[in-house]
């Protein structure tokens, strides 16, 4: 590992520019971080203080902030309790259609998860990540049809993308086809099958209010199978000695139905949202819900996908677990359009018919660049 991540770092005036210079060979590099299987840890473990040049991002990348002198705006978070109740449930269905539209972003609290097992999910998602590597690297794959993997950088390879994240990620299928209990890590297998069940319960009630916020039967979205695939991922930032130069996540939208996120304190996750990226301030026993691709394919952009990011941080490691509502890559007859009863004469499909399988593996073939995989079906005018 030394040998390796000395041939990896290099100068703060070398930097990014160093990625355009005819004789560096990026691949090799990014190769032989791979081949460790250590990920991103392994590299922190090492204790060295640069970053090396893979991770190098342009400067606008791991900007901050657009502009620090321009409008204030307040994260919406919206209260479930009292849900069952008819005037309250219309009061909590008009605010998460607001938000859908106008953030495609909000935190729930009041969500019926209780604080015992989302404390447990991210405990048990820290012990995965700082177990002996030698046990962890049993599950260290690239094969997308693995139902459990643990990868560095989905698209570390994607010539599409600038630099790698400082992330690792460990991504496991809940549903519909859900692994045996021996496919997933000890260290985070009980707490895993209790919190998909928690949380494919959340995200059917989620999915009712967005619905009734289309105008639609609350089933609506769950008739269409929605909520029939489930995946959770499991995210780990280590500290980072030069945040300013890399980042961890990069900016991307989700190429799903709703992600439901749990994070911890560190804070970092930032939404695009008028031209500024606005902070996702870490809220006790809070959950992050966000519109994906796929919903905002459906809806025909009533309800939007956002932009997200979330930043490196010297101090870490910082830990969140996304809930991803989606079949993903695995088949599925399926075709998914703008939903007919929205649509009209002054309102037309904005968007051509498509699989998730087809759509998620668009979304992968291109990575991290920057742009929405829903350019690619919109219909032009």
């Amino acid at each position: 590992m030394e040998k390796i991540e000395a041939k990896m770092v290099f100068s703060r005036d070398e930097e990014f520019q160093a990625s355009f210079q005819p004789n560096y060979d990026r691949y090799s590099e990014l190769k032989a971080f791979d081949d460790t299987k250590a990920g991103v840890k392994g590299l922190a473990d090492t204790g060295n203080i640069e970053v090396p040049r893979i991770f190098v991002h342009p400067p606008e990348t791991v900007h901050k902030s657009s502009c620090s002198t321009e409008k204030v705006f307040i994260f919406p978070v919206l209260d479930l309790q009292g849900i069952d109740h008819p005037s309250k449930h219309k009061e909590i269905v008009d605010k998460v259609r607001d938000a859908s539209e106008t953030w495609g972003f909000f935190q729930v609290i009041n969500h019926g998860i209780p604080l015992p097992v989302l404390e447990e999910m991210l405990q048990g998602a820290r012990q995965f990540f700082e177990q002996d590597i030698e046990i962890k690297k049993q599950h260290y794959t690239r094969d997308t049809t693995k139902k459990v993997a643990h990868v560095s950088n989905f698209d570390l390879y994607s010539p599409f993308v600038p630099a790698a994240s400082w992330r690792d990620s460990l991504y496991c299928l809940m549903a519909p086809n859900l692994p045996s209990p021996e496919e997933f890590p000890t260290a985070c297998r009980d707490i895993l099958m209790e919190f998909s069940k928690h949380m494919m319960n959340l995200g059917c009630s989620l999915l009712e209010l967005l619905s009734e916020g289309l105008g639609l039967n609350p089933c609506h979205l769950k008739n269409m199978n929605c909520a029939e695939g489930l995946s959770i991922a499991q995210h780990y930032y280590p500290a980072c000695p030069q945040p300013e130069l890399t980042i961890g996540t990069r900016q991307h939208s989700d190429c799903v139905f709703i992600t439901v996120l749990l994070q911890d304190d560190i804070g970092g996750l930032q939404v695009r949202h008028q031209k500024q990226w606005i902070d996702v301030p870490p809220t006790p026993g809070a959950l992050v819900v966000n519109i994906g691709d796929l919903l905002q394919l459906i809806s025909n952009d009533k309800y939007i996908s956002v932009e997200h990011r979330v930043l490196s941080n010297k101090v870490g490691p910082r830990i969140s677990v996304p809930r991803f509502f989606s079949t993903g890559a695995f088949p599925s007859p399926r075709i998914y359009g703008p939903i007919k009863e929205l649509l009209s004469e002054c309102n037309p499909p904005k968007y051509r018919a498509t699989t998730v399988k087809d759509y998620t593996d668009y979304f992968r073939k291109k990575g991290f660049d920057g742009t929405s995989a829903l350019l690619h079906y919109k219909i032009l005018s």
